[in-house]
């Protein structure tokens, strides 16, 4: 299966963000925990190479404990400040701030020897569609002042948010890059849900998840639905229909229903803390 969704507002999104980005001292990309790579934009390296760089990793609730501390070191050896959070918690909020601080703190430091004073960080906000950025901000702020929403694509134009006299932030819409040069990042984005469901094969991509639940995470599938996970990931994804009432006409099972399912289960935390990829190693393997 062929990943790929581009819609045209993202590529005016992207030549907004090339115009404001002279504008920010400080790059704050949301990606999700459970797939802290794949979930990365890499047109946003280029864009913000020569800012201050604050990697979140949202969802953090629904990963691995362990592969989040992982890629948190990963990242953080690319010269990258980075905190992990579940943005529809305030809680941890003020280690943002203090972040958004120390990653700046040359630029401050730069200011006072100037005699400015007062003058707040100036943060622009990025990630792909469906990674929480409008959650993060509302919860940030206190207040609902962005749009939010459980599907890709809400936040559609620019907006400014002062949220004290230390902080602004600049949102943006969420973009994807045009294309997918490794389909197995396309499989991950669709398996979190950053890829409109409309445009995919549900069966074949509750498969793959099944089939990496297997060799990643075994006895999960066992725990959650009662079965034995020694057979094929299609004879597993029948036997799911069965146990789960997916049973179409005839009595046979429902495979679309049943993958649906599994797709959704993983997505809520159903299925337990899973990270789907992990950090690749300095000898270049995975």
């Amino acid at each position: 299966m062929n990943y790929q969704w581009y819609p045209g507002h993202m590529t005016r999104a992207k030549r907004q963000m090339q115009e404001d980005i002279r504008l920010i001292d400080l790059v704050i990309e949301l990606v999700d925990a459970r797939i802290p790579q794949s979930s990365r934009n890499p047109d946003i390296d280029e864009l913000g190479k020569n800012k201050y760089r604050l990697i979140l990793m949202n969802k953090a609730d629904l990963a691995d404990e362990k592969r989040t501390g992982e890629w948190s070191r990963f990242f953080r050896e690319q010269g990258c400040f980075t905190v992990s959070l579940d943005a529809r918690s305030r809680a941890g909020m003020k280690k943002i701030t203090d972040q958004i601080m120390e990653a700046c703190r040359e630029k401050l430091e730069r200011d006072k020897k100037r005699g400015i004073k007062n003058r707040p960080v100036r943060a622009m906000v990025v990630g792909i569609p469906n990674v929480g950025k409008s959650t993060f901000i509302n919860s940030y702020a206190g207040k609902a002042c962005a749009k939010t929403g459980n599907r890709p694509g809400v936040t559609k134009g620019k907006q400014w948010i002062r949220l004290n006299k230390e902080v602004e932030l600049l949102d943006t819409p969420g973009i994807l890059w045009p294309k997918f040069e490794d389909q197995a990042v396309g499989m991950r984005l669709a398996q979190i849900g950053s890829i409109r469901d409309e445009i995919l094969n549900a069966d074949e991509l509750s498969l793959e998840l099944i089939g990496f639940l297997q060799r990643e995470y075994p006895g999960i599938l066992a725990e959650r639905y009662g079965l034995s996970e020694d057979a094929k990931d299609s004879d597993l994804l029948s036997e799911i229909a069965v146990r789960r009432g997916c049973i179409g006409r005839g009595g046979e099972p429902d495979y679309s229903k049943a993958a649906a399912l599994v797709i959704d289960d993983f997505r809520s935390g159903k299925l337990g803390r899973i990270t789907l990829e992990v950090p690749a190693r300095k000898d270049g393997a995975d």
